[in-house]
């Protein structure tokens, strides 16, 4: 027997180890080079690394939620008669897709699900199981072999819907099982590991480090509502419907250049505020895996549609989790939205090392005076916090007023400002 070890890759700059995130092989299996063996997490980026050999799995290192140091051993394979040898991996490109491998039976999964004895089986793959990450998550967390799963997607490709049928099977399956068994069980356990596990370490140090001021002013966005409906009218046909929150963050880029204190990173090892120029915001998204911040970079430069149309680009790619280490990386400052769901007010933690977030709430029609008249107009929150250790409270509310001032006369987004002498 020629073992092979495959140790943890170094997975980008500054990686010192990465957390298992799910197995795809397990000792005993029989796999084909660049076959996906181990979906792997550090920071946000999730990659998925084939193997690098063809071979018999000898041993595997750590479970899902455990932590392998770059280095250190990973996967042992049974090379069958080639020269022993100790491979440490290339860096791998968390951004870079994962080509294809060659057509190799699959594994079979421990949890997988029997279908019915009156349901003919589907045909047996000859190939590796095509489906994108967040569909293999969503699988296992269903207890659903991929293997046994038709695909109806390009090429046999698994889609949500081939899931969703099986799933609905599963569940037939589950509570014929329960009935069977007299009860389900009161509770169930679920390891916090992946990017959940990420947003709850983050989520942590930052409010036990930060001193959170936080600041809620509401908005008359009456005259912001009609210019959004008047462009989405006039919008070129590729244009998707604008929402409140492009407009927002070019607002946001004009009044950061006169409060710049609020557009900084602290390092706190080198106790610096590192103040920038251009605007890179954090656009708070809520993805399947859990709330990622990919990055809309240099925004002041940006025109309207073309904030628009990036926001949708790296969203998607967040949500899909095709975005890359790099998108999601670099921010100066966040916003952050629930849209229907923003509710009155909120009190958003601060995305370290960044020292203020703006939150928009839900914009609704209700009674006011205005002008002196009891009218009705579309009122919207703004709840935002700021890091109290370095913006002082009037800086604070100064510049949320003038964040205020454009959003309830959005033509002053567009005109450019007059430096005074």
């Amino acid at each position: 027997m020629s073992e092979y070890v495959f140790k943890m890759p170094d997975l980008g700059e500054g990686t010192v180890d990465a957390e298992i995130v799910a197995w795809h092989t397990k000792p005993g299996d029989t796999v084909s080079e660049d076959q996906l063996i181990v979906e792997v997490m550090t920071d946000k980026a999730a990659v998925e690394v084939p193997a690098p050999v063809s071979g018999r799995v000898i041993s595997i290192t750590g479970a899902p939620g455990d932590k392998v140091a770059v280095g250190s051993p990973l996967i042992v394979f049974d090379v069958d008669g080639a020269a022993t040898t100790t491979a440490t991996a290339q860096t791998l490109d968390p951004a870079a897709p994962v080509s294809p491998p060659p057509a190799a039976p699959p594994p079979a999964l421990p949890n997988a699900v029997p279908l019915p004895a009156a349901a003919p089986p589907p045909a047996v793959r000859t190939g590796r199981v095509m489906a994108s990450p967040a569909n293999r998550r969503r699988a296992r967390e269903a207890g659903i072999d991929l293997a046994e799963v038709a695909g109806s997607g390009p090429g046999g490709r698994i889609v949500r819907g081939d899931l969703e049928s099986a799933e609905g099977r599963s569940t037939k399956l589950d509570a014929a099982s329960a009935a069977a068994a007299g009860a389900a069980p009161a509770t169930s356990e679920i390891k916090v590991i992946g990017v959940r596990r990420l947003i709850a370490e983050r989520m942590s140090e930052a409010k036990r480090n930060i001193p959170h001021f936080a600041y809620v002013e509401e908005v008359d966005v009456t005259e912001l509502e009609s210019l959004r409906q008047h462009l989405n009218v006039s919008r070129a046909a590729d244009a998707a419907s604008l929402s409140y929150l492009p407009l927002v963050v070019l607002a946001l880029t004009r009044v950061l250049e006169s409060f710049p204190q609020c557009n900084v990173l602290y390092d706190a090892e080198r106790g610096v505020l590192v103040r920038h120029r251009a605007v890179h915001v954090g656009i708070a998204t809520q993805t399947p895996d859990g709330l990622k911040v990919p990055v809309l970079r240099n925004a002041q430069s940006m025109g309207l549609w073309e904030a628009a149309a990036e926001i949708r680009r790296i969203a998607a790619r967040a949500r899909s989790n095709k975005a890359g280490r790099e998108e999601l990386v670099g921010s100066t400052i966040t916003v952050t939205s629930l849209g229907k769901l923003g509710g009155i007010a909120s009190t958003p933690i601060i995305n370290a090392p960044e020292v203020a977030i703006i939150g928009l709430n839900k914009a609704i029609e209700r009674p006011v005076v205005h002008q002196g008249a009891v009218v009705v107009r579309r009122i919207m929150n703004l709840s935002s916090s700021f890091d109290h250790r370095f913006v002082d409270g009037y800086d604070a509310a100064a510049m949320i007023q003038a964040l205020k001032e454009l959003l309830e006369h959005p033509a002053m987004i567009f005109i450019p400002k007059v430096n005074s002498k």
